[in-house]
């Protein structure tokens, strides 16, 4: 009952190490194989971090000793893996974003349902200590009448950023640019603090990075079914980068977020303990990539990774599912949506 839970990995780029990283941390977890399409990449993964090298897919869904299954491919080939993996039963937990379309996501849900498997998303920026903090405040109702709710993803990468790979930038495999690739993790803490916009209209544009088919900028206006308004900022294109950052504003009371640090505590009834809002910051770290996409910590990962093998030990939905994890992809399509066509876009719930 208590020996560690068989990881799989599928993929064996950056994102892929951080998760391998993750399993050796995670006491519930070990690292059985790798999967990838390059024979010459999966055996030096499997080397350096000591598990299998897989010759297919197939063969990890037919693996008993793999319970669970990382993937971490380019974004818009999550579809292919997960979906016979779920459908052998497997567990998945599978990177940000889902999918690139929601017709690809929603593939993935059936196959979880058809398989019996279990699907988890990565938006590990949901769990460090500000934003949980955060988040029991709007849910007390500390805020009174939600007036205005924003996220603010002002990065930068350099053109050597788009250069390293051949699917970063493109419709196909990163589903867009700036707001779908980087902004997708404030998108979700957003809409997870309080609830999806029914409504955006925005803009978009290739400023700094004209060579790719993407956009690296991007601003929308968000109207909210509870009345309130807001407005999603983001881009890669805002040299050197600043911290990603949420504001939350109502008839009584306004907080700001920068990464996971409350910078900003004021309510017109204050409680005992709000002075600490601004100094205490727990024991859950997680860092963003604002000017590196190697700026991010492992945390994240690790918790989300024990997550499941608990899930699956436990019998248990995880912590973030995968129909929790669809709303942000419906939210940056609906932004794409309303920049491609000039007019105001509904959200897809």
């Amino acid at each position: 009952m208590n020996a560690p839970i068989g990881f799989a990995i599928i993929g064996t780029g950056m994102i892929a190490e951080v998760h391998a990283q993750a399993i050796s941390q995670t006491p519930e977890a070990k690292l059985v194989s790798v999967w990838t399409r390059s024979a010459q990449r999966r055996d030096a993964f499997a080397v350096r971090f000591g598990c299998k090298s897989a010759p297919s897919l197939e063969s990890i869904a037919a693996d008993p000793e793999v319970r669970a299954v990382c993937i971490a491919t380019p974004s818009g080939a999550h579809a292919e893996s997960a979906v016979p993996l779920l459908e052998a039963g497997k567990a998945v937990l599978c990177e940000k974003p889902l999918e690139v379309t929601l017709e690809a996501v929603d593939r993935i849900l059936e196959a979880e349902k058809r398989g019996g498997g279990m699907l988890a998303g990565v938006f590990q920026m949901r769990l460090g200590h500000g934003v949980q903090r955060l988040k029991r405040a709007i849910d007390e109702g500390r805020f009174g009448r939600l007036t205005l709710c924003s996220a603010y993803i002002k990065w930068w990468r350099a053109r050597s950023y788009y250069e390293s790979s051949s699917w970063k930038g493109t419709l196909k495999m990163d589903g867009g640019g700036a707001l779908m690739n980087q902004g997708i993790h404030a998108v979700d803490m957003l809409q997870w603090l309080v609830g999806l916009p029914d409504e955006v209209c925005a803009f978009s544009a290739r400023l700094a990075h004209i060579g790719i088919e993407a956009e690296d900028t991007v601003a929308a206006a968000l109207h909210f079914p509870h009345g309130g308004l807001g407005v999603i900022e983001a881009a890669t294109s805002a040299y050197p980068g600043t911290d990603l950052r949420i504001d939350i504003m109502g008839d009584a009371g306004s907080a700001t977020l920068i990464n996971d640090k409350i910078v900003r505590w004021d309510f017109a009834e204050p409680r005992i303990g709000d002075e600490t809002a601004l100094t205490e910051h727990g024991g859950t770290v997680i860092k963003g990539g604002t000017s590196d996409p190697k700026g991010i910590n492992l945390e994240g990962h690790r918790i989300l990774v024990s997550d499941v093998a608990h899930a699956i030990r436990d019998g248990r939905p995880p912590m973030i599912s995968g129909r929790e994890a669809r709303r942000a992809v419906a939210l940056v399509l609906a932004i794409y949506e309303s920049a491609k066509t000039g007019r105001k876009a509904a959200v897809q719930q």
